[in-house]
């Protein structure tokens, strides 16, 4: 403590300063890390989590609580030099708010009984009543914040211990920068509405309905989240953003599996999460990246467009934000932007090498060599803090998502944001499997990277993709049939086992069926094949990913040049097909098929009937 007197001022006004300064650093010091109520004036704009509205923060707002308690009373802000580490500015309105704008506008029962995502949509944005109290500290919230916004689900069974609901609601960005405060003000509110509404959209419901949860149980709260980032002539996007996992299910020596894996991309985090090419390596072996073990795989694998939030988009009466609202831009207009510089390497045409950073001439590639290699900023030893922090904080593997600005005004930190924080659910029982006990022709598949543990024998449908018919082009059709054979199974009541080529669930279409989650639901097993002209390594950044693990789906990966995994498409091929749409078929097998899979040994067998009369 130190002594101030009144004599250690020239004049009143400066110990008026000094005292309301005094105060106001007090106060951050005291609210730091703690969840209050919304508070126009005691809102602190750099550090505040505050809460609107009664009830239950959701799943995803707890997360983010505790993860602001844990950074503080640790002390994380400034553990590494020049880099601040924190969780977004941000405000939650709480369930009741939920609630209470169902009632008022009649729409529970509707919802709850429509299947029609769009009709909902509507419906959710035509309702006129909307709580007085929660519209004025929304204006109060708008007031202090004029920057882009990210409004974000956060429903009571979101990021749960044993069904996290990864990406199965909605995020919706807004730019925020209308001049007239009042259409901001509706144009949050048009967000929030739809955020609402994603509670009933089909693919919540396909989810729900394969948990032990009622929908009837559900409740939304809203997380209204400060967006990381900078904005450079109408874009607006962080340097660039990522996840990390605590366990790798497909570790290469000398990683293990506790040493977590990330995958990071330049700007917007949909490109991760939504499974685009992004970097992957291990906090623990940063600089071990086998990817780019040569310049051809790099060439191929790199990353050539990223998202960023669209500035000048008008978002104030559209039902379909999350569409128009961020945009994919061509890695040259980064290069224009400035961030280029901390991410990307350049290969030489001249003598066929990769060298790191943009200073010469030739094509750009995603590789964050500036940073893993040459330590721009200690993003390894951060994620290895911080997955460690989590993991011990939850009692569980965790999955946490993350962005980084280094476009900082010249004398401030390096930001470093934690988005969210999620549990993963890592199935562990486990039963040896010798495959080579059984011999081939038994076999419909045999893979060496396989994700989930013990057996599965009560499949009898398959829905099949034959890699050497399929067009890629016609990725968006086939994921359209393969969503109508799921209702239809679904409604059967008949787990089925899903073959294709490329990676599942990809937000290219060129490197795989881009799915959704609602369009594979009833899905036990699922077999990544390779495309017949190339080749796809298998993503672990997108929540399609995350919630096969959260149902102990089974994924087998073949063809990936690992001599002894194998699919039988001849077999396949040779099989009645019970129904066919655009290349779709339809296999319903007289008996039931038996899937073995053990994750630690690194291998998984799918064994044809047992009585083969099924051609």
């Amino acid at each position: 403590m130190r002594s101030v007197k009144v004599t250690d001022f020239n004049s009143l006004e400066q110990l008026r300063k000094h005292l309301i300064t005094s105060l106001r650093n007090y106060r951050r010091l005291r609210q730091r890390g703690i969840l209050t109520d919304f508070h126009k004036d005691s809102f602190d704009t750099s550090t505040s989590f505050a809460r609107i509205g009664g009830g239950s923060l959701g799943g995803k707002a707890r997360g983010l609580g505790f993860l602001n308690i844990l950074i503080n009373n640790y002390e994380l802000h400034h553990q590494f030099e020049g880099t601040r580490i924190s969780v977004p500015v941000a405000v939650v309105i709480g369930t009741e708010v939920f609630d209470q704008f169902l009632d008022e506008n009649n729409l529970r029962s509707f919802a709850l009984n429509c299947d029609n995502d769009e009709e909902i949509k509507e419906r959710f944005l035509k309702a006129e009543v909307f709580s007085e109290e929660i519209i004025a500290n929304l204006m109060s919230f708008l007031d202090l914040i004029k920057t882009p916004l990210a409004v974000r689900s956060s429903s009571l069974l979101e990021d749960s211990q044993y069904h996290p609901f990864a990406g199965v609601y909605s995020t919706l960005m807004i730019p925020n920068n209308n001049p007239d405060q009042f259409l901001r003000l509706k144009e949050l509110v048009n967000a929030v509405k739809l955020v609402f509404a994603s509670t009933y959209f089909q693919e919540a419901k396909n989810y729900i309905a394969a948990t032990s949860y009622r929908h009837e149980e559900e409740k939304m709260a809203v997380i209204i989240q400060k967006m990381v980032g900078t904005n450079f002539d109408g874009r607006f996007y962080p340097t660039f953003s990522g996840v990390v996992k605590s366990y790798n299910f497909y570790p290469l020596a000398p990683q293990v599996s506790e040493d977590g894996i990330v995958a990071v991309a330049l700007g917007l985090g949909k490109w991760v999460v939504e499974g685009g090419e992004t970097v992957r390596f291990s906090p623990r072996h940063p600089k071990r990246i086998i990817q780019f073990h040569n310049p051809d795989e790099a060439l191929r694998t790199t990353q050539r467009s990223f998202y960023a939030l669209d500035m000048s988009t008008n978002t104030l009466f559209a039902s379909r934000i999350e569409d128009i609202c961020t945009k994919s831009f061509e890695i040259e207009t980064a290069e224009k932007d400035g961030t280029l510089q901390y991410v990307a390497s350049t290969y030489s045409h001249n003598n066929h090498a990769i060298y790191d950073g943009i200073s010469r001439e030739g094509t750009r590639l995603i590789t964050f060599a500036p940073l893993l290699k040459n330590n721009l900023l200690p993003l390894a030893a951060i994620l290895e803090l911080i997955v460690d922090m989590g993991r011990w904080g939850m009692g569980t593997e965790v999955e946490i998502e993350f962005a980084v600005n280094l476009n900082v005004e010249r004398g401030k930190n390096k930001e470093f944001y934690i988005l969210q924080m999620r549990p993963m659910v890592v199935n562990t029982e486990t039963e040896k499997i010798n495959p080579e006990k059984h011999p081939k022709s038994d076999l419909i598949c045999r893979s060496d990277e396989v994700l989930g543990n013990g057996i599965i024998d009560n499949i009898r449908d398959i829905i099949y993709i034959d890699s050497e018919e399929f067009d890629r082009s016609k990725s968006r059709v086939v994921a359209g049939a393969i969503g109508y054979f799921n209702s239809k199974l679904i409604k059967d009541q008949a787990p089925y086992l899903l073959v294709g080529p490329g990676r599942w669930g990809s937000l290219d279409q060129w490197l795989g069926i881009p799915v959704t989650w609602a369009k594979i639901s009833g899905a036990a097993a699922i077999i990544e094949n390779q495309f017949k002209d190339i080749k796809v390594l298998p993503s672990q950044g997108s929540h399609f990913f995350h919630n096969l693990t959260s149902f102990a789906i089974a994924y087998f990966t073949v063809g990936n040049g690992i001599s002894d995994s194998f699919l039988d498409g001849e077999w396949l091929n040779s099989l009645p097909v019970e129904e066919q749409r655009e290349g779709v078929k339809h296999i319903r097998l007289k008996n039931d098929i038996v899937i073995k899979m053990n994750a630690t040994q690194k291998v998984g067998i799918i064994l044809k009937p047992t009585i083969e009369e099924e051609k």
